[in-house]
């Protein structure tokens, strides 16, 4: 071990001596700074990646579309799954329309789905909570959980849709009664825009209230493991007729996607001003450490060490304070994420705010998901700018004379 830093290590953790105080604040500084960090680009990721999953799995990676209704669903349908890298395609319909029940309205986005084909591509199933995707037909429909809250329905109830088609008719003096429908069941798929603002129904029933005969608005496409959705978009509009595109869901979503990328960067470099401010904290200790070894620093030149040597001790010590806080911090990151859920709860509890996350963030649990390239950001920003902070010690210790030293007191 060179002696430079064996002397770096004692003058942070002299033997027989308890923590010294200096060491500890400059590391506890880091620490937070490093903690927060985690935390922040943990959540903010996690929003990202439960996005990507809640979205694949009820529409698949890639979407088809044309300019207007797609009439040949067969022989799109063949042609998407014929495509290589495909692992199920299936119809869809969606539109507004209006819910009536026991007086209280709704208007949510209907979804129409092909019963026989949608578990190829989406896996509704798992977020049904009451009733069954399998008792969905002609005559029911699966509500969201926050609309069935909103219109007091419950399974086995009765509700009458209004499709914007009624409008289409009354402009041509037509009667277009609503249709009334049982209700099969009720999903909750933990996104608050999904949660209270959609309903299934089958493809036929879709077709009907919005008058499309056998005419569908798209197809949803499922894509095979390790196909990513641009490869996918990409191969598929190689196959499809003019008038036809594959759109990946990234670009569907590609404004929020925007902004959640942008609050996320945005967050970073704010509270890496944390780790900046922590770093004046290891500079301030290490100046005063150069003050209080000024006899000791000149001993060293006396006894034949370079400035270099001199300045290398001193930015050992802050690269030894910053990777130890750099550690510290992750435990603390790691840790409160863990806990995170709880901590949330007992926050919200107290201030008396539990619907607040459900509101403005869309989800009825705090999520976390740490990418591999901003926690080696976070490591690599807050050890680089604590070795930093060392520079202007090790430049007063380095210019320190001997004689001029030796003779301080």
């Amino acid at each position: 071990m060179p002696w430079f830093l064996y002397l770096a290590l004692k003058q942070l953790f002299p033997t027989g001596r308890k923590f010294p105080f200096f060491t500890a604040i400059s590391m506890l500084g880091v620490a937070l700074g490093v903690a927060v960090l985690v935390i922040v680009t943990s959540v903010m990721g996690g929003f990202g990646y439960e996005i990507r999953r809640m979205i694949v799995q009820t529409e698949g990676e890639v979407q088809v579309k044309g300019r207007g209704l797609i009439e040949d669903v067969g022989g799109l349908l063949a042609t998407v799954r014929g495509t290589p890298g495909v692992a199920g395609a299936t119809p869809y319909v969606e539109g507004p329309v209006g819910i009536l029940a026991a007086n209280r309205p709704a208007f949510p986005l209907m979804k129409g789905i092909d019963v026989s084909s949608v578990g190829t591509v989406a896996n509704l199933s798992r977020f049904v909570r009451r009733g069954s995707l399998d008792d969905l037909d002609d005559d029911s429909v699966i509500l969201s959980w926050e609309t069935a809250q909103q219109l007091g329905a419950s399974v086995g109830s009765r509700i009458a849709i209004y499709s914007p088609l009624l409008f289409e008719k009354l402009n041509q003096d037509e009667v277009f009664l609503p249709r009334q429908f049982r209700v099969a069941g009720w999903f909750e798929i933990g996104h608050q825009h999904l949660d209270n603002s959609l309903v299934f129904c089958t493809l036929r029933t879709a077709q009907d209230l919005y008058g499309l005969g056998q005419s569908v608005h798209g197809l949803n496409v499922r894509l095979q493991p390790g196909v990513d959705e641009i490869t996918g978009a990409t191969r598929l509009n190689q196959v499809l007729p003019n008038g036809v595109a594959a759109l990946p869901w990234t670009q569907k979503w590609e404004s929020f996607l925007w902004v959640l990328n942008l609050e996320k960067t945005i967050n970073f470099f704010l509270l890496l001003f944390i780790v900046i401010i922590a770093a004046f904290s290891v500079m301030s200790s290490l100046l005063i450490s150069v003050v209080r070894k000024t006899r000791e620093i000149g001993l060293l030149g006396a006894l034949g060490a370079s400035r270099r040597d001199v300045a290398l001790c001193f930015c050992a010590q802050a690269f030894i304070i910053g990777t130890a806080g750099t550690a510290v911090g992750l435990g603390l990151g790691f840790t409160a994420l863990a806990f995170r859920k709880e901590i949330v709860r007992g926050i919200a509890s107290a201030l008396q705010r539990q619907d607040t996350l459900r509101q403005f963030y869309q989800f009825t649990e705090l999520p976390s998901h740490t990418l591999m390239s901003d926690l080696i950001l976070t490591v690599v920003m807050a050890i680089v700018i604590s070795t930093l902070a060392g520079l202007l010690p090790a430049w007063r210790a380095a210019r320190l004379k001997p004689v001029e030293a030796l003779r301080s007191e």
